[in-house]
């Protein structure tokens, strides 16, 4: 009899896995989610700005419902486009990119690179992302990918960008002032090269990083900055209810994998996508859906 339940026990164990297994790997990886957030960075009589954020798509070539999915947020009708990065998965996703990105090339926008934009990812160890978070340039890589031929087509289509540099542009009919890094997590950023204060001529402040490194960020929350983007966390990809996520990648808590959050110590405020891919080698999503956000800058 105690056999038959310790059998009945591991058996109903192995189902229940099974079941969780396939739902994060064929449905919740493609339950594409728009969260909204207001964050109030703008002056008292500032009528709001909408800023569509972007990151982590990870596209794969054939990967139709995503490109629909992100093509459809021109209809969010935003003021101003952001993408932080991690945009492809293959040596031939460029089309699925462009695809996804077309329609919001008509709006203002700026970007930023992040490793799996240079290089395509390699299997690895999932227990690996428990060890201690280390930035490096000297990792393993997969497949070299067509980053400079999906920077010529961003740039050529009129977006900043912002991968160590910094500009102003005009988007909803206001002045807006960005700083951007190259990625932080494979020590491409150079942050030094356009540090300093930021302008109180404009009427706001980005930043943007593909990884939230947090030495990165006290730095932009530093010069002024009013609200800091990134993305590369993926929310954690798998999190643990009640728990939340159990892994961010990066120096960033874990409390912090996702959402909105004034920055510690400052004025700024932070906004860390959960991004709309996953890495190739662990296609799965559990209590981490893929997002895009909304962000309507208001008055403080």
């Amino acid at each position: 009899m105690r056999k038959r339940t310790l059998l009945g026990l591991a058996a109903g164990t192995a189902a229940a896995g099974a079941a969780t297994l396939a739902y994060a790997s064929l449905i919740e990886r493609n339950m594409f989610t728009l969260r909204r957030y207001d964050v109030p960075v703008l002056a008292l009589d500032a009528e709001p700005l909408r800023v569509l954020h972007l990151s982590d798509l990870h596209m794969m070539p054939g990967q139709r419902r995503k490109q629909e999915w992100v093509a459809a947020l021109a209809g969010t009708d935003p003021d101003l486009v952001i993408v932080t990065g991690d945009n492809m998965a293959h040596p031939d996703a460029v089309p699925g990119v462009l695809n996804a990105l077309q329609p919001l090339l008509d709006y203002p926008g700026a970007f930023v690179f992040g490793s799996n934009d240079y290089t395509g990812p390699v299997l690895k160890n999932p227990f690996g992302y428990f060890a201690t978070h280390e930035r490096t340039s000297d990792r393993r890589h997969g497949a070299e990918l067509p980053a400079a031929e999906l920077r010529e087509l961003l740039a050529g289509s009129g977006w900043a960008n912002l991968n160590n540099a910094r500009t102003t542009l005009k988007a909803g009919g206001r002045l807006i002032e960005l700083v951007g890094v190259d990625d932080p997590h494979i020590e491409r950023d150079d942050y030094a090269s356009v540090a300093g204060g930021a302008s109180a001529d404009v009427d706001v402040r980005l930043g943007l990083t593909h990884s939230p490194e947090p030495y990165i960020l006290d730095a932009m929350a530093a010069d002024g900055f009013d609200l800091l983007l990134a993305g590369h966390t993926h929310g954690g990809q798998v999190r643990v209810p009640f728990v939340g996520a159990l892994v961010t990648n990066c120096d960033l808590p874990r409390s912090m994998a996702r959402g909105l959050f004034r920055w510690p110590g400052s004025e700024a405020w932070l906004h860390v996508s959960a991004g709309l891919g996953t890495h190739p080698t662990a296609p799965v999503r559990f209590a981490c859906p893929p997002e895009a956000s909304l962000l309507t800058l208001i008055p403080r």
